[in-house]
């Protein structure tokens, strides 16, 4: 029996310390782009922690230095955790199952890749962060002695975390749904964003930093935010509650390491069934015909229903769908909850989901041969495009309908709600019409792979075919504007401002049957163009 060699910790470190140095650098030089790239985000990371890093140097002294740099620190942390689960192709070391036929015993490489771990721009940003925290903080020999531990305590937490998130998930990460968390990594960024602006608002409006003061107050305890507030307790004298303090955050170090060693050994030992095919699921999916009884019966519901698989399955689609939907949300009701918002921005929830229209074909890829071959006239290329507008409109009207209702509830403003739907009726209407005729002029092709949304050389095609067809559909739907805004300027306009949500629809249904009636004849005309272009890169 072949026995695996008692290798220490201390002999293989250089060795993978060496290894992730040439991952980094072997990686740069394959283009020149992501050398250029990469300097970039490196420029623009050790920016921004510098300015971090002066502003929380501006803090010491101040009465609510803790309060600050304790939520910063949290934040920090939680930005470690779910990194690994949006970005897991960014470091190559992050993925343990390429060292798995090594032979080599967990603990040591445990402790190889945690020292590995601390080089690259992240931790160097961490360290920054953590250092300008401290120093907001400490006054006193003793503090001081306490922030070089606690600084060193809480990057190692943060690292350990995130080795322990991506050893617990790698499996995962690797497959097709790890690849869908990783497409939608934008969606996070849009919602954090928005976040963090509507707490800056609370925050303003509240009183200042003092409001931040109880939350600091139980941060302090939770690793590795207690390492930092070790540092801020022994500033005040209390030397007990900064030894607990970083007793805990030693503590957690301890439990992520023996978590991480623990999937580590998993990983080493067990086969990976992450990719075997769960045949009789896939039957009885296959053989499942739930989503097609509520459908019509003949191309429409065939159309239809691979439309909306599409929106399930296909990571591309899946990210833009998701994101519209949450951004569509996010903008009228956190402006509602904010005081400084509209009933009209409801309306944002109908835009946002008809641009899903545009580029209709583009989303099939080379794939769509197999659709171009079933198209043999205008009828066909009609059916087609009412199809996935139909399938479009199963979700974005009860989605524009609830979003509308729950702005106008959160502003009170229930006089608007039939002509906010109105509007967002006909903007939608305006939007398909436009979609369906873009898809057919200017179609472009979506990368599959990599983060890109528009395969080179065609970005032109892709602005022209989205921000022409949006400036198209405002103009379409200016009728219905200048009704609205004529009825609010008149005197007895709210007696007839319900109108306009009847209205509206109407002029919505009809402007969509138009313009599917105008790109019929142009796509069955233009396959062969149609189908170059989305087959491209």
């Amino acid at each position: 029996m072949t026995t695996v060699p008692d290798v220490s910790a201390a002999s293989i470190t250089p060795v993978v310390v060496r290894l992730k140095l040439s991952l980094l650098r072997n990686g740069l030089r394959q283009s020149g782009g992501r050398r250029a790239a990469y300097i970039a985000s490196v420029v623009v990371a050790l920016l921004v922690a510098a300015l971090q890093l002066l502003g929380l140097i501006a803090l010491r002294g101040n009465a609510h230095a803790a309060a600050v740099s304790l939520p910063l620190v949290a934040v920090l942390a939680l930005g470690w955790a779910v990194m690994p689960l949006f970005f897991p192709s960014g470091d190559e070391t992050l993925d343990p199952t390429r060292l798995v036929m090594l032979p080599l015993r967990p603990q040591p490489l445990v402790q190889a890749l945690l020292v590995a771990s601390l080089v690259g721009v992240g931790p160097l940003f961490t360290l920054c962060l953590l250092t300008g925290s401290v120093i907001s903080v400490a006054h006193g020999a003793t503090a001081w002695v306490t922030a070089v531990v606690g600084v060193v305590l809480a990057l190692l937490v943060c690292v350990a975390l995130a080795r322990a998130v991506a050893a617990a998930n790698i499996r995962l990460l690797s497959s097709r749904k790890g690849r869908d968390l990783a497409v939608l990594s934008g969606l996070v960024v849009a919602v954090g964003a928005q976040l963090v602006n509507f707490g800056a608002q609370r925050l303003g409006s509240s009183g200042g930093l003092s409001a931040l003061d109880p939350v600091a107050e139980v941060l302090r305890w939770v690793p590795p935010v207690s390492a930092i507030g070790a540092v801020d307790s022994a500033s005040e004298g209390s030397y007990g509650s900064a030894v607990v303090q970083l007793a805990l955050c030693g503590a957690a170090l301890a439990g992520l390491l023996a978590l991480w060693s623990r999937h580590l050994t998993r990983l080493m030992t067990s086969p990976d069934g992450s990719t075997l095919q769960a045949a009789e699921p896939a039957a009885r999916e296959r053989g499942s015909s739930g989503l097609g009884r509520l459908l019509p019966a003949g191309r429409t519901g065939t159309v239809m229903e691979r439309s909306l698989r599409y929106v399930w399955r296909d990571p591309k689609t899946k990210a833009a769908w998701v994101t519209s939907l949450a951004i569509g949300l996010i903008v009228p009701v956190f402006n509602a909850l904010q005081g400084t918002g509209s009933a009209y921005f409801a309306c944002f929830a109908a835009g946002m989901l008809g641009i899903q229209m545009y580029n209709q074909f583009g989303q099939d890829t080379s794939a769509f041969w197999i659709v171009a071959m079933t198209i043999s006239s205008t009828r066909d290329a009609y059916v087609e495009l009412r199809a996935r507008a139909l399938a479009l409109l199963l979700i974005t009207l009860p989605y524009a309908t609830l979003v509308t209702v729950l702005t106008t509830a959160l502003l009170g403003a229930w006089r608007q709600l039939p002509e906010v739907l109105g509007l967002s009726f006909a903007l939608l209407g305006a939007m398909l019409a436009t979609g369906a005729w873009s898809s057919a002029r200017f179609p472009y092709s979506i990368p599959q792979e990599g983060y890109k949304n528009v395969a080179p050389g065609q970005a032109g095609l892709a602005w022209i075919a989205i921000f022409g067809g949006m400036v198209s559909a405002a103009l379409l739907s200016a009728p219905v504007i200048a009704l609205t805004i004529w009825l609010n300027v008149s005197a007895d306009g709210d007696r007839w401002s319900w109108l306009l949500l009847p209205l509206g629809a109407l002029y919505g249904a009809l402007i969509t049957l138009l313009g599917l009636r105008l790109a019929a004849p142009r796509t069955a005309r233009r396959l062969p163009e149609i189908l170059a272009a989305v087959s491209k890169g």
